[in-house]
């Protein structure tokens, strides 16, 4: 199980997304997180791994772990967007660290 902190950059993402449905998915995907389901990850660099969520656009969300049981997430976006949001991720866990 792990407890889940989210940056303020990430809080904005989710509550921007005008899709409702697509909120609640991401949430629901989170709370498998949480509960120490990884699922669909993969390593993206610089301490940072990708939640991939396959429903369309492709949603992603960036976090890392810290410690053995905190994981923060960074920030989100898609996969047409998916360079940019990672650079974007892996600045902010270089900054919390």
């Amino acid at each position: 199980m792990y407890t889940i902190k989210t940056l303020p950059a990430f809080s904005a993402w989710l509550n921007s997304l005008s899709d409702a449905t697509a909120q609640g998915i991401i949430v629901a995907r989170i709370k498998r997180l949480q509960a120490g389901l990884m699922g669909d990850t993969k390593s993206v660099g610089g301490g940072v791994m990708e939640l991939r969520i396959h429903r369309s656009p492709g949603w992603r969300v960036y976090f890392t772990r810290r410690g053995g049981q905190i994981v923060v997430l960074l920030a989100g976006g898609m996969k047409a967007t998916q360079p940019k949001d990672i650079k974007r991720a892996q600045a902010l866990a270089a900054e919390i660290e």
